[in-house]
């Protein structure tokens, strides 16, 4: 039986608002602490799926938090704490209005444009004559605008600075950091047999300073190929063994899904919804070298409305 947490309803001594994204639900107390449960929904092209994922919600914050931790040296982070396997509170912080999409290879969206022809993604340059999951000389920037509803666009450094979005300066603080952080995980990443191949950071600002906000690393945002074979699937022109969300997507394009108007998401069965929660699994285990050990899956909301209540009332 599917147990998965696809929603939760929490009222809080101090809350502010509430924030339901597709994937967390987000509480604001007192517009001084952010409480995000990290819910077993799982989307692809911008749509949410209509079945949940169970453990997906605690692989990711348990993920996003160990990788918040490790990369806090380089940028300071929102995280305060994790009272609860699917829950983290921290700083409440003004984000900036894109997300920094950062990639070592192509491949996914990236390698769709550059397969219909396309050589210039978000104003950057990519060189002809690659192949699908090549690794690019450098990583590149591709950021793209962050949409409340439907699609996020892609959008250039020269956009962003020309409408407004973000300073000149801050910008290039944002790059640094998008950088630095990517460096961090692929070294991480490489020590455990895998390669961190792209991923995006979502930045904002508390007291006029620079956060790194939201999740990290985790298989919602980035994406890994196995490091063992690579170059041989690459030579052979075959399909890199992964572990992050692309097979969904992957799975959802062969039944004729991509989020376009008027196409309808196609019937997930309880095999393939025990099949994803096993491969969020197994990459929790791949990336963080840690085993995973399943949180409890009777009366979840209680528990996780519980341990969040215990945590403010001694903040």
């Amino acid at each position: 039986m599917n147990k998965a947490i696809v929603a939760t309803n929490f009222t809080f001594p101090g809350l502010k608002s509430t924030y339901i994204g597709k994937v967390r639900d987000v509480y604001n107390i007192n517009n001084e602490y952010l409480v995000m449960v990290v819910s077993d929904r799982i989307s692809a092209f911008d749509v949410v799926l209509p079945k949940g994922i169970p453990y997906k919600g605690q692989v990711l914050n348990q993920i996003a938090s160990k990788f918040l931790d490790a990369t806090a040296d380089i940028v300071p982070n929102w995280k305060i704490a994790t009272p609860d396997p699917m829950v983290t509170v921290g700083h409440l912080c003004d984000p900036y209005k894109v997300e920094m999409v950062i990639r070592g290879y192509l491949t996914g969206h990236a390698w769709r444009e550059y397969n219909s022809g396309k050589r210039t993604l978000c104003g950057i340059q990519m060189p002809d004559g690659m192949k699908e999951n090549e690794r690019f000389p450098e990583p590149i920037i591709t950021p793209t605008t962050k949409a409340m509803e439907g699609h996020d666009e892609d959008i250039s450094r020269e956009e962003i600075i020309s409408e407004g979005l973000v300073s000149a300066e801050e910008y290039a603080k944002l790059e640094h950091f998008t950088r630095a952080i990517f460096q961090r995980g692929t070294e991480i990443a490489a020590k455990m047999g895998l390669i961190l191949v792209d991923t995006k950071y979502e930045f904002g600002k508390k007291d006029g300073v620079i956060y790194l906000i939201d999740e990290i690393h985790t298989p919602d945002s980035s994406r890994y190929f196995y490091a063992e074979g690579y170059e041989e699937r690459l030579a052979r022109g075959e399909n890199q063994k992964q572990l992050s969300k692309e097979f969904v997507r992957q799975w959802l394009i062969e039944n004729n899904f991509q989020g376009k108007e008027g196409q309808q998401v196609p019937f997930m069965s309880d095999e393939f919804v025990d099949q994803i929660s096993e491969r969020y699994i197994e990459l929790f285990e791949h990336i963080t070298g840690d085993s995973f050990v399943k949180a409890g899956l009777e009366d979840v909301n209680e528990r996780i409305y519980k341990n969040i209540s215990t945590f403010l009332s001694k903040s």
